[in-house]
């Protein structure tokens, strides 16, 4: 955090298999390289349409989409992608993908066309290899630089939950800016003064079902409370190995669909935590912006881990039913 405006930050890589795509091997496999490259990865899983993969990228203001299509529809999931983003001002998103022999090439030819970054044909694949395919993705993303100053200029006035685009690129300065660039922004944006939005903080060990929870938490609230905005912030880990993140939570999410809940994930990066450094930042954001309530997910800790309770106005520790003797829970230091 504390980056200058125009500097770079770690890729951010939305990967999906297509809609009625029940293949997810090869989508694992590319998520997985681009891991391992130092990319931080939003993992959503297979059967994700067009207005799922799309949502995801612009909340999560995202580099690259990475699409793999086995399912003969390649043509309409790639370019419904393709248009939503460019109507919500997201068509700077590099969007690459593949399906085998299931693409004709008449058909990565008319994608080419209609500004689809990369289709990888089996002929890139024998000439590149896995990796190379990747590392061409890679480098096709690093041209989007999301602290450029032109992608700021219409934060120029109050701005509102409902706004998912502008709210998207503020929680990127939260998470990259310096703290004089990002304290004028949020003072120019404000649209809330009311500072009393309830932040719920939800932790655990890993595995335990806290993206689950957190889930039919949102689903639940919007069922007794409709209208209610809500913001989701997750962390997860920052493998230090690679410097590349698996953000995973949202593949649990079956509520985002609403209009009115928002979800970020974030890596941890150099934290040390289970939450990111800019958590709080974050949170100011969303307060500012008039969200009703907000949820933060930590990435899994152990029994000595605590850093929910320093953002959260209510804390939840979530854990298996496997957990050991109940003075295990008495040993908790939050």
């Amino acid at each position: 955090m504390g980056k200058g405006i125009g500097e770079e930050i770690p890729l951010r890589i939305i990967t999906a298999a297509a809609i009625f795509d029940g293949h997810d091997a090869a989508i694992g496999i590319f998520r997985r390289i681009f891991q391992s490259m130092g990319c931080e990865v939003i993992h959503l899983g297979h059967d994700r349409g067009a207005d799922e993969v799309a949502k995801a990228a612009i909340q999560e203001d995202a580099h690259c989409v990475a699409i793999t299509s086995y399912q003969g529809g390649a043509v309409e999931m790639f370019t419904h992608t393709k248009n939503i983003l460019n109507e919500s001002g997201f068509g700077h998103v590099c969007l690459v993908g593949g399906g085998g022999g299931t693409i004709l090439p008449s058909e990565i030819q008319h994608l080419l066309e209609s500004d689809i970054a990369k289709i990888y044909s089996p002929e890139d694949g024998r000439k590149l290899g896995l990796t190379g395919m990747v590392s061409d993705a890679i480098l096709r993303a690093s041209k989007n630089n999301l602290l450029d100053p032109k992608r700021f200029q219409k934060l120029n006035g109050p701005i509102t939950a409902d706004n998912q685009g502008a709210v998207a690129k503020l929680l990127t300065l939260a998470e990259n800016a310096d703290e004089k660039t990002f304290n004028e922004t949020l003072n120019i944006i404000r649209s809330n003064d009311d500072l009393n939005c309830p932040v719920v903080g939800l932790t655990g060990t890993g595995g335990a079902g806290k993206s689950s929870l957190t889930d039919e938490l949102m689903l639940r609230i919007q069922r007794d409370n409709p209208g209610t905005k809500i913001a989701l912030l997750a962390t997860d880990p920052t493998r230090k190995r690679t410097g590349g993140a698996l953000l995973g939570d949202r593949i649990r999410m079956n509520s985002l669909s609403d209009d009115n809940l928002f979800m970020r994930s974030f890596a941890s990066r150099d934290s040390g935590r289970e939450i990111a450094d800019c958590i709080g930042r974050s949170i100011e954001v969303c307060k500012a912006v008039g969200f009703d309530i907000i949820i933060v997910e930590t990435s899994g800790i152990g029994q000595g881990n605590d850093a929910i309770t320093e953002v959260a106005d209510i804390s939840l520790y979530i854990t298996t039913r496997e957990y050991g003797a109940p003075s295990q829970l008495e040993k908790l230091q939050m």
